[in-house]
């Protein structure tokens, strides 16, 4: 199997054009591994859709599936742009959250940068829970995957990795959830960390930064239809929540390398 690793702002993943093999979960896992594996955040597969341009499926370093990944499906337009599989620069991708719509931006031959319209993103009340044994204030937002925002004085004392995983399986989300760390740093500006679900902590989360996002604007922290500079760890994401409550995200898509491994 030929796969390509390719990273936005450090949220690497492996991808595969053709159709899901049965073994999905399983070959996540294994080549996810850093010690053992390719190492990444997870596996996307690309493939034709009857409803878009292309249908994108991703994997996490776990095994589960994930509905929508905000780096991840910037990569796919990269992906199959520089490989010859489109001309357009205006795409159509087919997730388990919906069709999104990608505007990209090419120089030389290559895409440098992609827009995506995420869709809505539908910000919840301010929930106060129990984790890690303390009591823990923070926003649940849908960005057709779940989030948990959680706004902190001082991004360096963020517990990243004891809350992170606490309120990942905590009993208010079956499902499980996306946790946000999130400094306010200006209001154009903020600091993200992320502990991803199934994949724990990643340089970057695309639907995390437009969930932060929204919940910043609903907190009249940042405002509508203004750009707002989303910190992460591996970069930063330019993150407009529109007047209806779409959300735009616009960041870079890179090339790490090309390789084959044994299905």
């Amino acid at each position: 199997m030929h796969f390509t690793k390719m990273h936005g702002l450090g949220n690497d993943y492996l991808y595969v054009y053709g159709e899901v093999p049965e073994n999905a979960a399983e070959l996540s896992r294994k080549l996810s591994d850093r010690h053992f594996g390719a190492g990444s955040d997870g596996m996307i597969f690309i493939s034709p859709s009857a409803s878009a341009d292309f249908k994108m499926r991703i994997f996490n370093a776990d095994g589960s599936e994930a509905k929508m990944c905000g780096n991840g499906i910037r990569c796919v337009g990269k992906y199959v742009y520089d490989k010859g599989y489109t001309d357009k620069t205006r795409l159509t991708v087919e997730t388990l959250s919906g069709i999104k719509t990608l505007k990209m931006q090419a120089a030389a031959g290559r895409i440098r940068s992609v827009t995506v319209d995420m869709g809505r993103a539908e910000v919840g009340d301010d929930m106060e829970l129990t984790a890690g044994g303390c009591a823990v204030a923070g926003t649940p937002v849908s960005v057709g995957n779940p989030h948990f925002v959680v706004f902190v004085d001082d991004m360096e004392k963020a517990p990243l990795y004891s809350l992170g995983p606490a309120l990942e399986k905590h009993a208010a989300f079956p499902g499980g959830v996306n946790v946000e760390f999130v400094q306010i740093i200006s209001e154009g500006r903020l600091r993200m960390r992320v502990w991803e679900r199934g994949s724990g902590v990643t340089m970057a989360c695309g639907t995390g930064a437009c969930a932060s996002a929204a919940a910043a604007v609903k907190k009249g922290c940042c405002s509508r239809c203004v750009p707002v500079a989303v910190e992460l760890d591996g970069g930063t994401l330019e993150i407009s929540v529109e007047a209806g409550g779409n959300v735009k995200m616009t960041g870079p898509a890179e090339w790490v390398y090309e390789g084959e491994t044994a299905v």
